[in-house]
């Protein structure tokens, strides 16, 4: 998904090679004595942090995105309202917020004389309006102060495009006229780029042949040289709006690794760790109460750690197997799951995997010994791994906090603008048909947008992806002081931070039956997505039988066609919807946080309506 597509003119690739990058030896912490190089010391350790999908979180995120979850109670007071008495309910921490994740950062190098920092992506895109605002150039200078090294590109690195990405490494301003669209690039005049490493190894520009940013680092620690190679999911063309990756090719995870191997060792780097954006899910936790045994979400150490298991086909089992063995160990993210796991290799060899949830509620701290006489690192175990919680117990780290504090008031007169008022709770929790109120309301929205109507075309069914739908409206959130029930811009951008463009097009009533079909089959066979859908427009669907279809309480015909309004990111395809690419006369609108700003502000105060547009018979 993508937020604006501006682009720069003129924006040096820097560092755009296939060369690695030689990086001076790192100064150790504060610590004791080294003696890793005495006479007769032929292993020393390293300390390898690392976390994942941060996706801008400067503040402690809240709601269920800033929570980790350490154990479970019964839920005999439905404390979750899903009107289930008997069932596990999550003992949570709130965790996260880059403040505090600075800290913990700063404490777990201490005594570590040689310690690295790396992650795995989606450290910027779909982030919180304090970051969103600025074009993410706050996150960028935050991680630079978190003393972050190195990280491979994540999906949505590529929001805005390549060229932006660019930007962000290497510096430089967007000519935006100062905050055109409510965005605003260097508010003090400047912005110097990220003082770490991003690296694309899989991602070629298809005009030079060559990737948009290094494709590996090599970091002298101690004498020592470790190699990171780093590349999102080669499917990140499939879940990024077109415009976003225009121009450049994605390659296979695996071979494109294995490829550098070799490329690595004729430089004397037998120490290689892969940095890659691409994940696992977790099997459920079986949690015992009273002789009962219970299926509850997984705790943050639960996998592999505490007996759990990463679920069958999850991507990260196949690539790992198909790493070459040279390869010591894997950060992974994407999925947004914690896991320390030793997953076996191609040869059957145990190799280190890790992920650290997301929003920097977690970081992932690992010990590495390393090999003189091998110049290798000692393959390293889930013994010397662990998953540490960014807890909000600790100082805040001042640096951060005066962060956050400029650009909390330079943002503000965006982010306090009431747009509207809910009379309660309006939230992203879908019922068994996967039917949710927000779901309906952002619907609707796009449904009421002039700017998609064309040629006296008006769309009449709207359809939303609910992986666009990231936050809930909360009626007792008054974050600036306003009254209960007002809605800000900034509670409304967290719903919708994407920045898409609404667009209309002409589809078939057979075309919209394919695509609520592909809501549960083809690449969505393994984790359904239930489309939102707008007033008007409802079917029904038993298990993947697709039943009933009405418009207006009329059946949809299925050679008659239908004006149909979606944003820019599954109008292209995106989400395993192929079929949206076959409908005709496509034309963009305005954004959606807009249109979904201004029919709040028409409709309100709002109520949102009985979920009665989707139901699962059966």
């Amino acid at each position: 998904m993508s937020r604006s597509t501006r682009r720069l003119a003129g924006v040096a690739i820097a560092g755009a090679c296939v060369a690695a990058l030689a990086a001076p030896a790192l100064a150790a912490p504060t610590a004791g004595p080294d003696t890793s190089k005495a006479p007769g010391k032929t292993q020393f350790d390293i300390q390898i942090l690392s976390f994942n999908d941060f996706h801008g979180n400067l503040e402690a995120p809240s709601g269920s995105s800033g929570r980790v979850t350490v154990d479970h109670v019964i839920d005999a007071n439905d404390v979750d309202g899903d009107k289930i008495t008997d069932e596990a309910a999550d003992v949570t921490v709130n965790a996260g917020g880059v403040e505090y994740l600075a800290t913990h950062l700063a404490e777990a190098r201490k005594g570590k004389p040689h310690s690295l920092t790396v992650a795995a992506g989606d450290l910027v895109g779909a982030s919180p309006l304090l970051s969103a605002a600025f074009y993410d150039e706050p996150t960028i200078e935050a991680l630079n102060a978190v003393k972050l090294d190195v990280s491979a590109v994540g999906n949505h690195e590529f929001d805005e495009g390549y060229k932006e990405l660019q930007r962000l490494q290497s510096g430089g301003c967007i000519d935006d006229g100062d905050g055109e669209d409510d965005q605003n690039s260097c508010p003090d005049g400047s912005f110097s780029g990220a003082d770490f490493q991003f690296l694309a190894a899989n991602v070629i520009e298809k005009a030079t042949g060559k990737t948009i940013l290094p494709p590996y680092a090599i970091k002298n620690v101690n004498g020592a040289k470790i190699g990171f190679i780093g590349m999102t999911l080669e499917g990140t063309p499939n879940i990024v709006t077109a415009a976003g990756v225009a121009g450049l090719e994605f390659k296979d995870e695996v071979e494109t690794a294995n490829a550098l191997v070799p490329v690595l060792k004729k430089q004397g780097v037998n120490a290689i760790v892969v940095l890659l954006h691409e994940g696992g899910d977790l099997n459920r936790q079986p949690w015992v109460y009273n002789g009962k045994t219970y299926q509850a979400n997984p705790n943050y150490d639960y996998v592999c750690q505490g007996g759990g298991s990463l679920r069958a086909g999850s991507p990260i089992l196949a690539i790992n197997e198909g790493l070459a063995p040279e390869i010591d160990m894997v950060v992974s993210g994407h999925t947004h799951q914690p896991y320390v796991c030793g997953l076996p290799d191609g040869n059957g060899k145990e190799r280190l995997v890790t992920s650290a949830s997301s929003f920097g509620r977690l970081y992932t701290d690992t010990t590495v010994t390393y090999d003189r006489r091998t110049s290798d690192i000692v393959r390293p175990t889930m013994a010397q791994s662990a998953n540490k919680i960014v807890t909000r117990t600790v100082p805040k780290d001042p640096f951060q906090t005066a962060l956050i504090s400029t650009y909390k008031e330079l943002v503000r007169p965006i982010a306090s603008a009431v747009i509207g008022s809910i009379t309660q709770d309006v939230t992203r929790t879908a019922n068994t048909s996967g039917e949710s109120a927000l779901g309906d309301l952002i619907a609707d929205a796009q449904l009421a947008d002039p700017t998609v109507v064309t040629g006296g075309q008006t769309p009449v069914i709207a359809f939303m992806n609910p992986g666009g739908i990231r936050a809930d409206l909360t009626y007792n959130n008054s974050p600036y002081g306003e009254p209960a029930g007002d809605v800000t811009y900034e509670e409304a951008f967290t719903v919708q931070p994407f920045n898409n463009y609404l667009v209309s097009l002409t589809m078939t009533g057979a075309q919209i039956k394919t695509l609520l079909t592909q809501q549960w089959t083809g690449a969505n066979a393994a984790a359904p997505k239930i489309l939102q859908v707008s007033n008007g427009f409802a079917y029904t669907y038993t298990g993947t039988t697709l039943g009933s279809v009405t418009l207006n309480g009329s059946p949809l015909v299925d050679g008659q066609s239908y004006r149909v309004v979606t944003n820019n990111f599954l109008s292209d395809g995106g989400d395993g919807f192929p079929v949206f690419t076959q409908a005709t006369g496509k034309y963009f609108g305005g954004l959606d946080i807009k249109a979904f700003a201004d029919y709040l502000k028409a409709k309100s105060p709002y109520t949102p309506a009985p979920l009665n547009r989707i139901t699962k018979l059966g």
